[in-house]
């Protein structure tokens, strides 16, 4: 009799202890919020003082609307997501106020041109969405739901810009009314969750079956081809747009995503190689982007030319002149790169004025963003959870080695906006979602309470996961109990 007692109530051998209780740490937030809030205060105090020789006049208003956005959105956690990671809201608003200082910094140089007080008010209609989806957004996993849909609205966000003329050789934008959106920042977040869904779906399918060419298994193409339409689609219509840097972002993604799905390297190979080829047919035949490519190799054929240096010679020598410690703010020449040096090339100001010290600072604040989204997607138990902290953090990832890759001569330029620091309103509202989404991910991973099960909360027929898979097999399943303690 009590061995069948012990028996009926005996833990299931597949069955993870539950979780240790973990402590919410928003008090940890708030003070880092304050710091952060500080610090970027304390850079427009000291541009406003060795530009203008005195305090800027709107300092206080800058302070107060910034502190008032950091608090709301940490209301916003506090209530609705109390078990999220304490370190990703401080450092967005950390980056977000950096990019409003150098913003403000690189305005008294272009008295006809102000942009900081736009990108505020960008900013806080960013802060307002990212209020918006965690409060609303109480499950991640009813996103599942809606996959297709946002497949659909990701190819319309990337046509609506063909019907508009082109700016700076790219047809990105979309003008009405004295207004400009670039559709292609929103689209990447809708794409993301399509390739995490679908992915999380077919996992097993893509590892498993299909026809076995040397030493890689291609899956079947009812199980590939959607996605892969989806894919070549998005492509396609950003390389007739000339938007080469978004597509180069949503193949990173995609290729990624594969990888951490299936747990095959051999995904990674093939996407590097088609990468390759697709860039150098598209540098050779397209001449927008045939231009770039000769920037990049030849940055100094402008002075041998005697025409002057170009936009990547000015980097270049703005990067040079910073050493290691910088010219000091307000200190620097980087108005010389001319028209996007509030964009494109604004972390070139960052390498002079602050040197390399401040770059690597900047630099390890990204990678620790990006370092806890994937943090979040191994404390997750669920794939497309895991997928979609994978995604979201690697649109970052990319994005910011394209950026750099670029102004620094890496690679050639792409013509993307630096998450946060650079000045466009579609980008930074763009990336205040992604973190919305990443801070309710990592608050589903950390939350005490039982494990999420596969499948839960799908709520679409399309959309039930096929098995097991290999998803636990690269880690990012979490199905061994010592990972549930891996994004605490």
């Amino acid at each position: 009799m009590t061995s069948t007692a012990t028996a009926a109530t005996a833990t299931p051998a597949d069955t993870p202890p539950p979780a240790p209780p973990q402590p919410s740490r928003r008090g940890v937030e708030l003070v880092l919020l304050v710091a952060a809030v500080l610090i970027s205060v304390c850079g427009y105090l000291g541009v406003g003082l060795v530009k203008q020789h005195a305090v800027p006049a709107d300092a206080a208003g800058y302070g107060a609307g910034l502190g008032v956005l950091a608090l709301l959105a940490h209301i916003a956690v506090r209530l609705r997501a109390p078990y999220a990671d304490p370190l990703l809201l401080p450092i967005a608003v950390l980056l977000n106020g950096l990019g409003l200082v150098f913003i403000f910094r690189l305005d008294l140089e272009t008295p006809d041109d102000q942009a900081a007080p736009a990108q505020l008010i960008w900013s806080a209609v960013g802060v307002a969405l990212f209020t918006a989806v965690v409060v609303l957004l109480r499950d991640h996993r009813v996103l599942r739901r809606y996959a297709y849909l946002c497949a659909a609205l990701a190819l319309l966000l990337m046509v609506a810009p063909g019907l508009f003329p082109a700016v700076n050789g790219a047809r990105i934008w979309v003008r009405i009314a004295g207004f400009s959106l670039q559709p292609a920042e929103f689209a990447k977040v809708l794409i993301t969750v399509f390739f995490a869904a679908y992915l999380a779906a077919n996992r097993g399918a893509l590892a498993h079956t299909g026809r076995r060419v040397g030493r890689l298994r291609l899956p079947a193409g009812r199980v590939l081809g959607p996605i892969v339409t989806i894919w070549l689609l998005t492509v396609a219509v950003l390389v007739l747009e000339r938007d080469l840097g978004t597509s180069l972002l949503f193949f990173a993604v995609f290729v990624v995503l594969l990888y951490v799905a299936t747990g095959r390297t051999g995904w990674i190979a093939v996407g590097v190689l088609l990468a390759v080829a697709g860039a150098a047919a598209v540098g050779t035949v397209e001449p927008h982007v045939h231009g770039r490519v000769e920037d990049w190799l030849h940055p100094f054929a402008g002075i041998e030319a005697g025409k002057g240096p170009g936009q990547l010679a000015q980097s270049l020598f703005a990067f040079g002149a910073g050493g290691v410690l910088g010219t000091g703010l307000g200190r620097g020449g980087s108005p010389l790169i001319g028209f996007a040096m509030k964009s494109d090339f604004i972390l070139s100001t960052f390498g002079e004025e602050l040197g390399l010290a401040g770059l690597t600072a900047v630099f390890l604040l990204y990678a620790l963003l990006v370092a806890r989204g994937y943090r979040a997607a191994l404390g997750l138990r669920d794939p497309f959870g895991s997928l979609l902290a994978v995604g979201l953090a690697t649109l970052l990832a990319v994005q910011v080695f394209v950026i750099a890759g670029g102004v620094t001569g890496l690679i050639p330029l792409t013509g993307m906006a630096m998450p946060f620091l650079a000045q466009g309103g579609s980008s930074v509202i763009t990336n205040w979602i992604i973190i919305a989404l990443l801070l309710r991910l990592s608050d589903r991973a950390r939350a005490p309470g039982p494990p999420d099960r596969d499948g839960a909360a799908t709520g679409h027929p399309g959309l039930t996961d096929t098995g097991p898979g290999p998803l636990s097999t690269v880690g990012i399943g979490a199905s061994v109990p010592a990972f549930r303690g891996a994004g605490r």
